[in-house]
């Protein structure tokens, strides 16, 4: 099978206070209140109607640090190899984060973000609200992390294992 290629269009840049992957948190819960700003391009600006009106929204962004993708990682959760699929590390083939962020504000075509974990300048490639009848789910499965019980999910940070 040939592999294809899209082409996506970066739509802006989000503005954190990690400038390197060091002490970054991994994941929005352990960024509790970082501010931030999503800077859309003016171009793409009309299309932030409405969204003021939501408490959250998802972000879709290229994790461009990431230099070379593998497919087995050591999570920060666990000592044993998984595959990346598996796991929420950055080193993926293409590259893109997602999180969920509190809105703080909005103003002309920048969004005042809370709860930053991305790194500084981060590509924008999306935005969608979040909808909590439609983005929760209940009664779901942990794979590998369903015996971490006692994690403290609060205080993870990044380290060099995913330059």
């Amino acid at each position: 099978m040939k592999t294809k290629k899209i082409t996506l269009e970066i739509i802006g840049k989000i503005k954190t206070p990690w400038h390197t992957l060091q002490n970054m948190p991994i994941q929005p819960i352990g960024a509790k209140a970082v501010k931030g700003i999503v800077e859309v391009y003016p171009k793409f600006a009309d299309g932030l109607k409405e969204i003021e009106g939501f408490s959250h929204i998802i972000l879709i962004y290229q994790l461009h640090l990431v230099t070379k993708p593998q497919l087995e990682v050591i999570p920060f959760m666990d000592t044993k190899p998984k595959g990346v699929f598996a796991t929420r590390s950055p080193k993926r083939p293409n590259k893109i984060g997602i999180s969920t962020v509190e809105i703080e504000k909005v103003e002309g075509n920048k969004i005042y973000i809370l709860d930053v974990d991305m790194i500084n300048n981060s590509p924008l490639l999306d935005i969608k609200p979040f909808f909590e009848d439609f983005d929760n789910r209940f009664n779901t499965k942990k794979g590998w992390l369903a015996n971490k019980n006692n994690i403290d999910k609060y205080h993870f940070k990044s380290d060099d294992r995913f330059k």
